[in-house]
């Protein structure tokens, strides 16, 4: 008899029975042959649809290469709970280290001042000023808000007191433009140099090329840019002067409003002195022509700025001259190519915040 125990104790259990659906068995063929399916899916997909043959939890891990035990547990979970069995059970993880008030006093050290000999916060300094945090953790709140501590923004604050009534003016000349009038955007970009430098490309050891610059160049003088922008057809004109005065201003101005005789002009301009109601007599013998002034602090209003920075990285920092004169013919040939595809800016202005300013922030 005890022997007869003994081999029954070594037989085991039967094995569960898995009979699938057509449905199940779509399901884990999809899971096998799809090339993303994550490697434990497809494993326990191969050990269902092999016992669903009929073959023993032996002879499926030999063909799999895992443990026996490994398959008789998916085995039984897909018998009890079909296709749910198959997926992890929940995982109550880690704990929470730091609660959301240690985050905000992270944010908040960051409008103190730093340690006495130190002018700039790091994320160990922030950690061993809290006395209670890692500097990883420092570092990954930092990283969640979009905060760098070594990188410097500007941002410039109008002061103006008819901020808003100026700023609409302009928008509504962008946004709805009299009837039969012209917007123009006019400005002027001073002081252009004319460096001469090595440019070309450089074949590396490794065998790849790069081009760019020597870091020496040639001075060979300046030059001034005066250009108007058609905020409706997003057309340039400009014109080439050694000066900016206000002689040099009321020349090109005559230029340009001799395309618009017949219509209203209403001229966009900053706060520089040379383009200030001064010119009352030259206004008034163009009756049709209206000056509107940006906000103080606020030349980002007037959209030939966005031009101008177009200019400078398709052209003027990308170049070599040995003149004024080529930079100025590099400027008309840039303009002639620019309107043949010109278009309206969609223009907008992203607020930019402070280091360690976020939305949220009034409430900490």
């Amino acid at each position: 008899m005890g022997s007869i125990k003994q081999r029954r104790c070594k037989r085991g259990r039967k094995a569960v029975q898995i009979m699938l659906n057509e449905e199940e068995r779509k399901i884990l063929l999809s899971w096998v042959n799809a090339g993303k399916t994550e490697q434990r899916f497809v494993e326990r997909a191969k050990i269902i649809l092999k016992a669903g043959e009929g073959e023993s939890t032996k002879e499926i891990a030999k063909e799999i290469k895992t443990r026996t035990a490994r398959v008789s547990k998916w085995r039984n979970r897909f018998a009890k709970e079909r296709m749910q069995g198959l997926s992890d059970s929940f995982r109550s993880g880690r704990s929470c280290l730091y609660s959301e008030e240690m985050e905000k006093r992270v944010i908040r050290k960051i409008d103190e001042l730093p340690p006495e000999g130190y002018t700039t916060w790091t994320g160990t300094l922030l950690a061993d000023a809290l006395g209670d945090v890692s500097a990883d953790y420092v570092w990954k709140v930092l990283r969640k808000h979009g905060i760098q501590l070594q990188r410097k923004r500007r941002w410039c604050v109008s002061t103006d007191p008819q901020f808003s009534e100026k700023a609409a003016d302009i928008v509504g000349l962008y946004l709805d433009p009299p009837e039969n009038a012209m917007v123009l955007c006019v400005d002027e970009k001073p002081n252009i140099q004319a460096l001469e430098r090595a440019q070309g490309w450089l074949k590396l050891p490794n065998g790849k090329a790069l081009t760019g610059f020597n870091h020496e160049y040639k001075r060979h003088g300046t030059t001034t840019l005066f250009a108007s922008l058609e905020v409706v057809t997003g057309l340039v004109k400009a014109g080439h002067y050694n000066r900016k005065r206000r002689k040099e201003f009321l020349h090109f101005m005559n230029q340009i409003i001799t395309d618009y005789q017949d219509k209203e002009v209403h001229v966009i301009l900053d706060n520089l002195s040379t383009h200030k109601p001064k010119h009352d007599m030259w206004l008034r013998r163009h009756p049709n022509v209206y000056f509107h002034y940006t906000p103080t602090h606020a030349s980002w209003l007037n959209q030939i700025e966005c031009w101008f920075s177009i200019l400078t990285r398709r052209i003027l920092k990308v170049s070599s001259f040995t003149s004024p004169m080529q930079v100025r013919e590099a400027i008309d040939k840039f303009i002639k190519a620019f309107n043949k595809t010109a278009s309206p800016f969609e223009w907008t202005k992203r607020i930019v915040y402070p280091v360690g300013f976020k939305k949220y922030y009034a409430n900490l």
